[in-house]
Formats: C-alpha cells, sequence, structure tokens
C-alpha cells in the first residue's frame, strides 16, 4: 500500500495499544514509528543464517497457493537477500543499520540467532 496509507495504518495501531512489537523491513516505515518506540532490536545475523532460514522457512498459504509455488521464487529469494548489503532501498542494510545508528532509545543490535535466543527464550 501507499506510505501515507501505511503511515495511517500504523499511526491508528499505536494508538489503539499501549504495548506493542513490531517486526519490518522497511526502514521508511519503521523510521515513523522510532518517536513512539522505546527499544529498537537489530537483528544483523549473517547473510548465510538468513538464507539457511529462507531454504528452510515452512510453506506460507497466505503467501502462496502451494509449497511449490513458494520453492519456485526460491532463488529468486536467496538472490535478493545476498544482495543485502549491496542495495541502497529501504529493504538494505544501510538503510536498517542507517535508522538503528539513529535511534535515540534502547537498542540492541544481535549478530546471532543464538544471541537472540539466549536473551530472549533461554528462560522459557
Amino acid at each position: 500500500m501507499p506510505v501515507t496509507e501505511s503511515t495511517s495504518v500504523i499511526d491508528t495501531f499505536i494508538g489503539k495499544n499501549a504495548a506493542w512489537v513490531i517486526e519490518g523491513c522497511y526502514a521508511d516505515l519503521l523510521a515513523l514509528l522510532v518517536d513512539a518506540a522505546d527499544e529498537l532490536v537489530f537483528l544483523n545475523i549473517p547473510i548465510a543464517q538468513c538464507v539457511a532460514n529462507a531454504r528452510n522457512r515452512p510453506w506460507e498459504p497466505h503467501k502462496y497457493p502451494s509449497r511449490e509455488a513458494q520453492d519456485a521464487n526460491l532463488e529468486m529469494l536467496v538472490s535478493w537477500i545476498g544482495d543485502y548489503q549491496l542495495r541502497q532501498d529501504e529493504l538494505s542494510y544501510i538503510a536498517h543499520r542507517r535508522l538503528f545508528d539513529l535511534f535515540k532509545g534502547h537498542k540492541i543490535e544481535f549478530t546471532s540467532i543464538e544471541e537472540l535466543n539466549s536473551r530472549y527464550f533461554a528462560q522459557q
């Protein structure tokens, strides 16, 4: 949807919810939230781990009519992931790094899934 429409949806959502967690890749949309956020988490894992995650992801029936249809896009996805640090768009490392570095609140950067798991899931 257009950024203006996304902005309206985001504003409505955070206005109705005292606490929230938002996961996202679009730095321009995430930038709309930084003034309302009290913490920012940057999952900055190695490209090889992202590729492994993509190859091992379960079928997403809300996006694809079949597992085969999903897998037909896999090599395109792997290539796109591989270009993460080279791209200059709102889905790039550069945009994510800039957003993270400029955030003034509490922030944490994880460079491995193990770090993330030990911080948030080890106590369960």
